[in-house]
């Protein structure tokens, strides 16, 4: 049995009982080659299960077992722009560094080689498509099984057109012991429902929701957190973390960002982590993810029971149950995170009584486009200034884009003189009305 292995990386060291039942079920689908689309709420940690599935060493004998199973992945993170070329292009290079680092024989990875070159020299769709469908062929007649696993598949959102079902069915048809994993922090039939309809996707993929981590695995993602940051935790700060995070492996991630430079004890660690911005940007992304009938049921949670009782909570809640952003606690409803249950208070009170003053980054934002009125400022300049400790981890175009929102509200609030102007891909600048 083989499968890609990209770069050696932490999870590949986890303990392979790492979010087993998870495991089991994905890895079941790959033995019965079933298409899966992985959902989960906004940076939950479906990247990190998937770092471990796909390059721990023993996965593929133990949750997989039959069978020689290729993994190609494709992380649309790296999509330089969000068309059906560049998607097809993207897939075709990962397809050509899969069997580059493959056990394949030289003849076939020079054949490989050759169609990418044939195909960069062309920069023609139709031709892209046909080296997709020729390099996948080459690898199943090889005897061997391929998963394309296409990470952050909503990002190509805007793209998906009939045309590209048909594409993406035809290339299954064609490969034969082909599958996909498609993950999105959203059903594929909600992303694009005029395209990905109930019907069409009808055995073609199954749907798998990953929860937020039970306790044991989130302490297994938080050692290799504390490790990287080279933290000393007392045992009680350690135990409230992992309860405030609610299993969420972004919310585990920025709090130890946070505690890297603080001395919070278990007694203000809640005050501590709140007052962390991009703890809020997080709780702000995770409820504007949802649709309005969704936030509302969120907002009331505490007195919703263990199950969906009436035809509003049967219809909208079922998401908010399966990603468990809600979840059961003495037979009624929870939210999952005692950081993401504060933010939600406070959105109330903020509903109740609007607060138009910046905030930290705001404020430092709004200086920045000051200092530089009328001129482009770009958004690596912006990230600089407003997230200067979080550079190496890398701060998403939502939180910038969300960030200019926020000042954009508050200058309108405030009557102030200045707007902020987008220039599309590049950044902003701050110009008089």
């Amino acid at each position: 049995m083989s499968g890609f292995r990209m770069n050696q990386v932490i999870e590949a060291h986890y303990p392979l009982s790492f979010r087993k039942a998870d495991a089991q079920t994905l890895g079941q689908h790959l033995r019965q080659h079933n298409s899966v689309s992985l959902i989960g709420m906004k940076r939950v940690g479906i990247s990190n299960f998937l770092r471990f599935f796909l390059n721990h060493p023993k996965v593929p004998l133990t949750y997989i077992r039959e069978g020689e199973h290729v993994f190609i992945v494709v992380d649309f993170n790296d999509l330089v722009e969000k068309s059906l070329y560049a998607f097809w292009m993207l897939t075709l290079k990962r397809v050509v560094d899969t069997i580059e680092a493959g056990k394949f024989s030289d003849e076939i990875k020079q054949q490989s080689r050759a169609t990418f070159a044939q195909s960069i020299q062309l920069s023609d769709f139709f031709f892209t498509l046909e080296a997709v469908h020729k390099l996948i062929r080459l690898i199943v007649a090889q005897n061997q099984y391929v998963t394309l696993f296409f990470l952050r598949f909503d990002r190509l959102q805007e793209a998906i057109t009939p045309e590209f079902f048909a594409n993406i069915q035809g290339l299954k048809d064609s490969g034969k012991h082909l599958s996909y994993v498609f993950t999105s922090y959203r059903p594929l039939h909600e992303m694009v429902p005029e395209v990905f309809t109930r019907s069409a996707l009808s055995g073609f993929c199954e749907e798998m929701y990953l929860k937020p981590a039970e306790p044991e695995d989130t302490k297994v993602i938080l050692s290799t957190f504390r490790d990287r940051y080279d933290l000393k935790l007392k045992p009680a700060v350690e135990q409230k973390i992992l309860e405030l995070s609610g299993g969420h492996a972004h919310y585990l991630h920025l709090s130890l960002i946070k505690l890297k430079n603080e001395n919070g004890e278990e007694s203000d660690l809640l005050d501590v982590l709140l007052q962390d911005e991009e703890i809020r940007f997080l709780s702000e992304e995770l409820f504007t993810s949802l649709s309005p009938a969704e936030q509302e049921l969120l907002l009331r949670a505490e007195s919703l029971t263990k199950q969906p009782a009436t035809p509003t909570e049967l219809t909208h809640g079922k998401y908010l149950w399966e990603t468990g952003m809600l979840k059961t606690v003495e037979k009624h409803a929870r939210v999952f995170s005692p950081l993401f249950r504060a933010y939600l208070m406070e959105l109330k009170r903020r509903q109740q009584k609007p607060n138009n003053d910046l905030t930290k980054k705001e404020h430092l934002l709004f200086s920045l486009l000051k200092d530089h009125e009328g001129e482009l400022v770009e958004r690596e300049k912006i990230i600089e200034a407003v997230w200067p400790d979080e550079v190496e981890f890398g701060v998403s175009d939502w939180s910038i884009d969300r960030l200019v929102s926020r000042v954009r509200v508050k200058l309108r609030a405030q009557g102030s003189e200045y707007k902020i102007v987008t220039v599309i891909t590049r950044g902003y600048k701050l110009a008089k009305k």
